[in-house]
């Protein structure tokens, strides 16, 4: 992964589709706070309507074309929305490397984290024991919705902000034989951490167990192909990566492990194996569809083989994070983690220690000026995050810079530098 490094040459997968002429369709274009002639080498258009760039993990910033997807109607239950949606499952499957062979894809109403206690409840037998790897917040949302299930579990909780190894995987696992599962977020995105996959993937499958990947904020870009990673299942979303709009999940799994979850499931509408076996008997979904998110998300993932599939993306948000944490860090800003963990999703910074600074003011002066940053979640210092994904690059990451430096100037704080704490936190975490 290339972190900070000014060679363009990790963005020349994307190239070609940046050179379309839908992305230089201009033609009404909204009012924008951000400054256009300080912004006149971005690759895509702002957004249509005027609204800020969403520097979050999701919903994030959309094409016009993904938007226009959403104004034609279509029939749940008819040929074509039949067929848009099989079309769809299989370009996911290509995705994930695999065409439809050895794994399905299931797509599921509602927020991720709908999808997210869909896989669990399904795959995950009433008599299963979980070892659950957290280090963030929707780690513990995972180790929460066990609890809800009554599934048994055991976690290995790093903090906010570490990483979990495969050493201490495999000792757990090695520990306790009635371990029938591993779950791993695959980016943290509460703090912008990227887990090791390969390496935890490699220590469940020598151990003779299977492995749950909670990739929410990171399919489309970051690798998980079946080729290479060894997992059951793995649940994502429509408005991440892919860079379509909130409506449904999807979850990618083994074909042997959507048959054996037959009865599995605590819920009727999240129940994965049935939404499965009815698609292969109908093609339909069991209930009403997000039909507009749908058309949304298939008009997304074209424009995702178009960049280059998810090598082209990934140079994108690279490059993008890249560009961005340079000009933070130009600034005085200083990012929770060391680069081998900085993700191209998210990026967590502490907040200045100046008095002058409050978070609520400078998220106010960044919205004014064309950008919605993300509130931190970091539990012993204050900070921020700043989201790479979306539909932007690093010509729009470069006047966030801009923003940020104007927005302290009007705060009057001459330094971003962060308080001594925050320094002595960082430096804990990474010992």
């Amino acid at each position: 992964m290339s972190i900070l490094n000014n060679d363009f040459t990790n963005i020349t997968l994307g190239i070609t589709f940046w050179i379309t002429s839908e992305i230089f369709c201009l033609e009404g274009l909204g009012a924008m706070a951000v400054d256009h002639d300080k912004v006149s080498n971005v690759a895509f258009p702002p957004p249509h309507m005027g609204e800020p760039y969403l520097l979050t993990p999701g919903p994030l910033t959309t094409s016009l074309k993904v938007k226009q997807a959403m104004l034609k109607d279509w029939g749940s239950w008819d040929g074509d929305f039949r067929a848009m949606t099989a079309a769809m499952c299989q370009k996911l499957l290509a995705i994930a490397g695999d065409g439809g062979t050895e794994f399905d894809c299931v797509p599921m109403q509602g927020s991720g984290t709908f999808a997210v206690e869909a896989m669990l409840g399904t795959f995950l037998a009433r008599d299963s024991k979980t070892l659950v790897l957290v280090n963030g917040a929707y780690g513990k949302r995972i180790v929460d919705s066990l609890r809800y299930l009554g599934r048994d579990h055991l976690v290995i909780d790093k903090g906010d902000y570490m990483p979990p190894r495969g050493d201490e995987v495999a000792a757990a696992l090695a520990n306790d034989p009635a371990i029938t599962h591993v779950v791993l977020v695959h980016c943290e995105t509460s703090s912008g951490i990227l887990n090791p996959v390969q390496e935890i993937s490699e220590v469940v499958a020598a151990a003779g167990r299977k492995l749950l990947i909670d990739s929410m904020s990171a399919f489309g870009a970051l690798p998980l192909d079946v080729r290479e990673t060894q997992f059951e299942a793995m649940v994502s979303s429509a408005n991440k990566c892919i860079e379509g709009v909130p409506g449904f999940g999807f979850i990618i799994a083994r074909k042997s492990a959507l048959e054996a979850a037959a009865g599995n499931s605590h819920s009727l509408s999240l129940d994965v194996h049935q939404q499965w076996v009815n698609f292969k008997k109908t093609g339909q979904w069991r209930f009403t569809p997000p039909t507009h998110t749908v058309a949304a998300f298939t008009e997304a993932l074209n424009l995702h083989e178009q960049e280059g599939g998810a090598p082209g993306r990934l140079a994108r948000y690279e490059r993008n994070r890249d560009v961005m944490v340079a000009g933070m860090r130009d600034l005085g800003f200083e990012t929770l983690l060391k680069d081998r963990w900085l993700s191209p999703i998210i990026v967590t910074f502490f907040n200045p220690a100046h008095p002058n600074f409050s978070f609520p003011q400078f998220y106010d002066l960044m919205k004014g000026r064309g950008f919605i940053i993300y509130p931190g979640k970091l539990t012993v210092v204050d900070s921020f995050r700043v989201g790479c994904i979306g539909r932007l690059d690093e010509h729009v990451m470069r006047q966030v810079v801009v923003a940020a430096r104007e927005s302290l100037a009007e705060m009057n704080v001459d330094s971003a530098c962060p308080p001594e704490s925050a320094l002595k936190e960082r430096a804990r975490l990474a010992a």
